[in-house]
């Protein structure tokens, strides 16, 4: 099961890439990658991996490609982005930050990183191009949903969404050494703003759940049910 990416600027040149959805980290690719991809490079403050089994960050190694191709490219610029899921196609004339933002959130959700692997439910329902409010509602849908199969195979279930705030405390810690571990490397500002509007996504989830959860109401709530 794989989604591909194609990104095609102003000059008709394209840049291609095939996500696999379900991959392993790969030792062999991890040894050609950048200094920066390395784990202890700007390492995450609740990475659980060791040196010892892991040389290179699985994400960075994972995401060097892309984070490559367009370190030079300012965020504003146009580009056209045609996306392949299993199911269905996407195409869309964005600026390249909002782009980027999709297919490194894809990137990362599906990479043998166990901190982001929690976000690899969404990768499987990827959905291109994501508002903050389409973000909020699919990250709570799929939570509750996990809390409702808990439920019913006798776990405990977590119905006032702690534990999805607990989350994605957890990853914004990611995504803020992610930040500093590519810093350096980026000449233009594309990669850093694409991970400037995730990382906010995600703030928004810890910060202002309740807020973001008031936003979406009225996208789930018919008049009968608000009257109930």
């Amino acid at each position: 099961m794989a989604i591909d990416y194609r990104i095609t600027l102003d000059d008709a040149h394209e840049f291609s890439y095939r996500i696999e959805l379900d991959r392993e980290y790969d030792a062999q690719a991890a040894s050609l990658a950048p200094k920066w991809t390395r784990l202890e490079y700007q390492q995450c403050s609740n990475c659980p991996l060791s040196k010892d089994n892991f040389s290179h960050c699985p994400a960075a190694v994972d995401l060097h490609r892309v984070i490559e191709d367009f370190h030079v490219l300012p965020a504003f610029k146009k580009v056209v982005v045609w996306v392949q899921t299993p199911e269905r196609e996407y195409s869309k004339q964005v600026g390249l930050e909002e782009g980027l933002r999709s297919l490194l959130g894809v990137i990362m959700a599906t990479s043998a990183c166990p901190m982001l692997g929690r976000l690899k439910p969404m990768a499987h329902n990827h959905l291109p191009f994501a508002s903050s409010h389409e973000f909020a509602l699919r990250a709570v849908s799929l939570y509750l949903t996990q809390q409702y199969f808990n439920f019913r195979e006798g776990r405990p279930a977590d119905w006032e969404l702690k534990g999805l705030v607990a989350q994605f405390q957890q990853l914004q810690l990611v995504n803020q050494a992610f930040w500093q571990r590519i810093h350096d490397t980026c000449e233009g500002d594309s990669n850093l703003k694409a991970f400037l509007t995730f990382f906010s996504m995600s703030s928004s989830m810890t910060y202002s759940l309740q807020t973001q959860l008031q936003k979406i109401r009225p996208l789930v709530m018919s008049s009968g049910d608000a009257l109930g």
